[in-house]
């Protein structure tokens, strides 16, 4: 479904697009990546990103990422902070006025204080879930790191919240879209771009063969809710290459690096992507 309006002199200025690559995990098995996957199968690596959405005087970070002694414990590979990473794009985090947290899992939402400027944006489902009766139950708590969620009630209670219920535009051209399915309040972003409308994904589809496939992965809430999604992301991006899920090592190699000295790091994903 192409959503993007029909005269060019409606649109909104484009938004610069980037993902940012700040971990990884390998090792993996293809049941550790998809409902249904083959224990003997090996299965794609997992990278960790970030996003960074810039118009002119206008930064959105979609997500904080994980800082060290979250990759110590979890056995993941740190690159960089994601504070860090975005130096290279000439941002300075300190400054960074909105962020926008896509869910509350410990790989989407810790360093929050890497962020002093930001205003968190969340759903409300998300808070609830975070800190409501499904955290009794192991696996539905697994994802998440009480320390981040403690940090985050902080930052509630520092007037640094912004709560939004379902889809809500944040600025022209670059909108959030509850999805549940992954964790209660899974939001997808979607952006206008120089390419039309990009939808970041985030973990409403961790790989490619996700959402083309439609197998869900295995970390999931509402499993009902988490494959509607899959046809949420079609009706909102432009088409399937304008879909970027939010942990596919592909995304790396599809799309270009902005400088040499971004290599292996940032891609831009407001331009075509490469066909494998």
């Amino acid at each position: 479904m192409n959503n993007h309006a029909t005269s060019s002199s409606s649109n909104p200025a484009p938004f610069e697009l980037y993902a940012i690559r700040y971990a990884n995990h390998s090792n993996r098995k293809s049941s550790d990546n998809m409902i249904g996957g083959d224990l003997h199968e090996e299965g794609s690596d997992l990278d960790y990103f970030v996003w960074v959405a810039r118009r002119a005087g206008e930064v959105f970070l979609i997500d904080t990422g994980f800082g060290r002694e979250a990759a110590a414990q979890r056995g993941r590979t740190l690159l960089q902070t994601p504070a860090e990473a975005v130096a290279l794009l000439g941002i300075d985090a300190a400054e960074i006025r909105h962020v926008i947290l896509t869910h509350l899992h410990y790989d989407h939402a810790g360093t929050l204080s890497d962020f002093p400027a930001a205003q968190f944006h969340v759903q409300d489902s998300e808070a609830a879930f975070a800190t409501g009766r499904c955290m009794c139950h192991d696996f539905l708590r697994a994802p998440y790191d009480v320390e981040d969620v403690v940090s985050f009630i902080r930052h509630v209670y520092a007037d640094r919240v912004k709560f939004h219920d379902s889809d809500v535009e944040l600025a022209e051209g670059l909108s959030l879209h509850r999805v549940g399915g992954h964790t209660a309040g899974m939001q997808m972003v979607r952006v206008w771009t120089k390419r039309g409308w990009v939808v970041l994904a985030s973990d409403a589809s961790h790989l490619y063969a996700n959402f083309q496939s439609r197998k869900a992965f295995p970390a999931v809430y509402h499993l009902g809710e988490l494959l509607e999604g899959y046809g949420a992301m079609d009706r909102l991006a432009d088409s399937a290459d304008h879909i970027i899920p939010g942990h596919d090592p592909l995304v790396m190699r599809l799309y270009p690096t902005p400088s040499p000295d971004m290599e292996g790091v940032i891609v831009s994903l407001d331009v075509e992507p490469e066909k494998l």
